[in-house]
């Protein structure tokens, strides 16, 4: 059975169903409209449009709805999203709006962001980053369940704001390489001796190889392990184990399997990387994101540059080919260990790599004695507040932020700004993730 879509509205049940305009879109994707002046978030509701809802929930500060019909659509909603499994499936929320206005959209929600918790505009806006809006999801954590109701073992994303898995046997977003495997993988895991013990396969990709990792929660057979083994050689994709934790993880075929990586031709940088590793899902834009990164900045040969939270050195390597010295900061054992080796497979030996707690108030950064000239920031959805605090910033000229959360970028920018006496001199937004409702951005902000 087809499960239902967004975009088509839903019927009505017994009770009225209120009509309202809708304003906005919110961080997660749904309609923002007001009713009596309260604030109400609608699945499937786009701005501009005149629908009606009815409520799914109401709480002290806002209430929810679903969208039940539209009496006056939007000029950029799709009408037939591209993917059969929109309006079940939690991973795309915004197939119903066009990619044009999905950007639109979300540089609207960096810019209100800035401006309603930062107060802060910056000198210039960016023009959007942007890359293929299909095919481009090079890493993805897939939720497997063995649900007998339902047929077997199902593999998926979760339904938006459910615990229940929407098995796929497609997906638009995920890398071509990727996505051809899903209608193969429910047979696979049903032959496993526990097809009820694997909650998890994280699937991932490099410019050459690609990957999967098997969650497991009971240790396999040696029957699974050739099943395994035999599914990687007929699909061509490499097979590890992860019997733990991220640490736990192993290669199980084939024995001298090639670590993953990707290039940055531009700087000529490879970057090897294990399929557990954090990496940029969408390779495109990642490429684009690390040369607005270094024109920005524009490190110098005789400059020092701070990259914190630098993971397995996706902006150290380029840095370096620049400047002077980098010095790396990260809190994974794993990451930064990749990292090094990442910076001995290019022949960098300018790089300095340091673990350490980012979000920890004693954490020692590097010595006053060595003048740090720039910093690069690329912090997870925490935003990077206690780092900026505990920066000297004495020598910085130029702090770039790279943000996942416009949210917590907005509140970082304010102390920046008005704490630190730091301009905002140019921000804008990266499509990492199209057709989902993540706002990626860059900020550069500099000394008056």
């Amino acid at each position: 059975m087809m499960p239902s879509r967004i975009p088509h509205p839903t019927s009505p049940e017994k009770h009225q169903a209120d009509i309202v305009t809708v304003d906005a879109l919110n961080y997660d994707g749904r309609g923002v409209a007001r009713v009596n002046g309260k604030v109400v978030f609608i699945d499937g509701a786009l701005p501009g449009e005149r629908i009606s809802f009815q409520y799914t929930s109401k709480r002290r500060s806002y209430d929810a709805g679903r969208l039940v019909k539209i009496l006056e659509p939007a000029r950029d909603r799709v009408t037939d999203p591209e993917c059969e499994y929109f309006g079940t499936c939690g991973g795309c929320v915004l197939q119903h709006l066009q990619a044009d206005a999905q950007i639109q959209a979300k540089e609207k929600i960096l810019r209100d962001n800035l401006q309603r918790i930062g107060n802060v505009s910056p000198r210039h806006w960016l023009a959007p980053l942007t890359g293929p809006a299909w095919g481009y999801r090079r890493k993805a954590r897939l939720s497997v369940r063995l649900v007998p109701k339902k047929g077997g073992v199902l593999v998926g994303f979760h339904e938006r704001r459910r615990s229940f898995v929407t098995p796929l046997a497609d997906c638009k977003t995920l890398d071509p390489r990727l996505a051809r495997l899903l209608p193969h993988l429910p047979k696979l895991v049903a032959s496993l001796s526990h097809p009820d013990r694997v909650p998890q396969i994280e699937v991932a990709a490099g410019d050459e190889d690609n990957a999967l990792v098997f969650r497991h929660l009971t240790p396999f057979t040696e029957q699974d392990h050739k099943y395994l083994v035999d599914f990687g050689v007929r699909h061509a994709v490499q097979i590890h184990l992860q019997p733990h934790g991220p640490t736990s993880t192993h290669v199980l075929w084939p024995e001298a399997a090639p670590l993953l990586s990707y290039r940055l031709p531009e700087h000529d940088i490879e970057l090897r990387f294990r399929p557990t590793d954090f990496t940029q899902v969408n390779a495109n834009v990642n490429q684009r994101m690390v040369g607005r990164a270094i024109e920005l900045l524009s490190p110098q040969p005789n400059e020092n540059i701070l990259d914190l939270f630098c993971g397995i050195g996706n902006f150290t390597m380029p840095l370096a080919r620049y400047a002077a010295s980098v010095t790396g900061i990260e809190a994974n054992s794993a990451s930064l260990a990749r990292a090094g080796k990442n910076a001995a497979h290019n022949g960098l030996t300018n790089i300095t790599f340091h673990q350490s707690d980012l979000y920890d108030a004693k954490t020692a950064l590097p010595d006053s004695s060595m003048n740090i000239d720039k910093v690069l920031l690329d912090p997870p959805r925490n935003g990077a507040m206690p780092v900026i605090k505990n920066l000297k910033t004495e020598t910085v000229t130029q702090i770039l932020y790279i943000s996942c959360h416009p949210a917590t970028l907005a509140r970082d920018s304010e102390y920046l700004v008005h704490k630190l006496g730091y301009s905002l001199v140019s921000a804008g937004v990266m499509d990492m993730f199209p057709q989902t409702s993540h706002v990626e951005s860059m900020a550069l902000f500099g000394r008056n």
